[in-house]
């Protein structure tokens, strides 16, 4: 058996290519795994679970389907549907992950992000997520009409498009020295996360041993996974056609 890992489907109504290719991924690969972890920006925007759109509900029927097939699937949040709730996952049969959380894959810790807090020197998003995540924050905007939800929420899609086109690149990729360490606190020598849009399989030294950090890619010309079992942790690409 495997488990499987995504990230950074970005799923939006005006995609409907990447929603037919995951939904492949589903029917094919996921179908033979054990477990299918879901590391953030499933979807390219959230609005909140009482979204009656069709995209949200086809989803959550589609992986209810897996769900009821015995294969377990976990979400994590990202930086684009941290709003994502219980009353969402629990319609698609998906159990949340808290922000940081180490798993035992195979007999080797592995810590799980999304990969947005590693990403320190980006001090404006930083002091953005701080915002968003409060509590307060979210029951203000949870409050709002849906309608209203939805144009802020393009808003922010748009305005965050805008501010990182400016960014020099080395900002928006993780600081080496913070991966170390949130692998140093939690004593692992695997890392898994996405965010990025930098899928590779980087090696490294963590508390004086040998470790590792694969990063997910986003769905965009190619769908991108990692497959993990007793014998080995890969990350895998394929064209979406």
């Amino acid at each position: 058996m495997s488990t499987l890992f995504i990230s950074d489907l970005h799923l939006h109504e005006s995609r409907p290519l990447i929603t037919r290719a995951f939904f492949h991924f589903l029917h094919t690969q996921a179908s033979k795994a054990e477990a299918l972890y879901i590391l953030g920006d499933f979807f390219d925007a959230w609005v909140g679970d009482d979204d009656d759109s069709e995209l949200p509900q086809t989803v959550a029927r589609e992986l209810c389907s897996l769900k009821q097939k015995g294969i377990a699937i976990y979400f994590q949040h990202g930086n684009r549907d941290f709003l994502l709730g219980e009353a969402y996952a629990q319609k698609a049969g998906m159990k949340l992950l808290p922000e940081s959380c180490v798993i035992d894959l195979y007999g080797t810790p592995t810590l799980l992000l999304h990969g947005d807090t590693l990403c320190t020197a980006d001090k404006d998003y930083q002091q953005f997520r701080t915002m968003v995540r409060s509590s307060q924050w979210q029951q203000q905007i949870l409050a709002q009409p849906l309608a209203a939800r939805r144009t802020l929420a393009a808003q922010l899609r748009e305005k965050s498009q805008s501010m990182n086109s400016m960014k020099a690149e080395d900002i928006m990729d993780v600081t080496p020295a913070e991966v170390v360490s949130q692998m140093e606190q939690t004593q692992v020598t695997r890392l898994i996360h996405g965010h990025t849009h930098r899928p590779a399989h980087h090696r490294l030294t963590v508390n004086g041993k040998p470790a590792e950090r694969i990063v997910l890619g986003d769905w965009h010309s190619h769908g991108w996974s990692i497959r993990a079992d007793n014998k080995r942790c890969e990350l895998l690409s394929w064209p979406i056609e």
